[in-house]
């Protein structure tokens, strides 16, 4: 009889667990999924005075070389408030439960602070799972048509999918889609973005320059997980031949 209660008990105890522990990110999610333009100039403020105070050195984190370039720069919330330049982290930084990662665009020439907005990172790694398990039976992706010279879209029958992966923009809030380079590395196409910041945003950018920047400089996001794009006869095209940073 007693074991049979503590069973009980303990079935309890774990659904109210669970339970507590799904709904408290829910309305932590609510407050701290929106950017916000105080919070982001806060920052702005203590990683240009940290600058000031230590000759030219930025509060960033330690990343390899070779770390795709609109998340190589994040912030080192920490060094900023051991200078006391910040009370608290932002609340809707991912270090304190928030949907953002703070980061540097151009370090060496005006260094300015940006999001990265990290539901894209969740999309783009649930796909990546459903194509890890895919090609643990096969030799090679899940190719679909392709979009340009070594980028495709991606088969997503094969994996299971019941409609092709995308992400919610944070720039324009449509759908983006999820393709595909010759390796079966995952990017977002962000065309339908930088066509709109093409039209929108003065600029004089040539065949050859990355025009990811278009949406970096004037938001306050980066196209994150993205590859290069270049702009050709007034339109963003895939830019294969740079290397891909994401």
């Amino acid at each position: 009889m007693f074991n049979h209660t503590y069973r009980r008990l303990a079935c309890l105890m774990l659904i109210v667990t669970f339970l507590s522990g799904c709904l408290y990110p829910e309305s932590e999610l609510s407050k701290n999924s929106e950017p916000n333009e105080s919070q982001l100039e806060k920052v702005q403020e203590a990683v240009d005075q940290y600058q000031e105070e230590t000759q030219g050195l930025l509060p960033i984190k330690t990343k390899a070389s070779d770390t795709p370039i609109f998340r190589k720069y994040l912030i080192d919330f920490q060094s900023l408030k051991e200078q006391n330049l910040l009370s608290e982290i932002p609340a809707t930084a991912y270090e304190n439960g928030g949907a953002y990662q703070y980061t540097i665009i151009t370090p060496e020439d005006n260094p300015r602070v940006k999001l990265i907005d990290l539901r894209i990172a969740d999309a783009i790694r649930q796909v990546t799972l459903k194509l890890q398990t895919y090609r643990n039976e096969h030799i090679y992706p899940p190719f679909g048509n392709e979009i340009s010279e070594g980028v495709y879209q991606v088969d997503y029958e094969k994996l299971g999918l019941d409609k092709r992966p995308h992400v919610k923009s944070p720039f324009s809030k449509e759908n983006l889609p999820i393709v595909m380079d010759t390796k079966g590395n995952l990017y977002v196409d962000y065309r339908i973005d930088l066509n709109h910041a093409l039209e929108e945003y003065k600029h004089d950018y040539q065949k050859g320059d990355d025009i990811r920047y278009l949406l970096a400089e004037n938001t306050p996001f980066v196209p994150a997980y993205s590859l290069p794009y270049t702009i050709q006869d007034g339109e963003p095209v895939f830019q294969v031949s740079v290397k891909s940073k994401k």
